[in-house]
């Protein structure tokens, strides 16, 4: 082999033992400074809009992903009261955006139906569950960065608000249980 070629080959296993070195140091300060999850859900209040009386719904136009301001008319309710006919305006309980649109015009309801749903955008939060070893690391305050799924690339910053005192398993509709008495650690 060349002095030249030998030098080279050198070159490169130093430069690749660097980058391996970066490499290991950036996953490992990751794992012990930050704390991850997957296991994590954007979610708001969910504001129901529904029939304020019984009858024909009518001029319904609360299509989902429509924004409306607090107050505006989606459609009406026509009731009828003896000989006369009123119409009760079905009105936007707050600002949001439609999620689930379940109104259909010149369909009868009755007082209280669901017509729609929505949320405001503006006021949306994250619940993310995280393994139980990791709660001690966590304070209200501390500052978080959200990635979300359907906007690759994008970081939202935000802040720890408060931790629950409960496990996932506590509200889950089929809860573990054991009838053999033995007992399997599930973190």
């Amino acid at each position: 082999m060349t002095y030249r070629r030998l030098l080279i080959i050198n070159i490169v296993v130093i430069f690749l033992v660097i980058i391996a070195g970066f490499v290991a140091y950036y996953l490992y300060n990751q794992s012990i400074l930050y704390i991850t999850t997957d296991n994590a859900e954007v979610t708001g209040q969910q504001i129901p809009i529904a029939a304020p009386a019984t009858g024909k719904l009518t001029d319904w136009h609360g299509n989902e992903g429509q924004s409306f301001q607090a107050g505006a008319t989606l459609g009406h309710v026509q009731v009828s009261q003896g000989n006369s006919t009123v119409s009760v305006p079905v009105t936007m309980p707050q600002s949001g955006i439609i999620a689930l649109d379940q109104g259909v015009d010149n369909g009868v309801v009755a007082a209280g139906t669901p017509l729609a749903y929505t949320y405001d955008l503006n006021n949306l939060w994250v619940t993310a569950n995280i393994k139980e070893t990791q709660v001690n690391d966590i304070k209200p305050g501390q500052s978080v960065d959200v990635y979300v799924d359907s906007e690759p690339g994008i970081s939202l910053k935000g802040r720890v608000a408060s931790i629950g005192d409960a496990t996932a398993a506590i509200f889950s509709l089929l809860p573990q249980q054991t009838a053999t008495a033995d007992y399997t650690k599930v973190t």
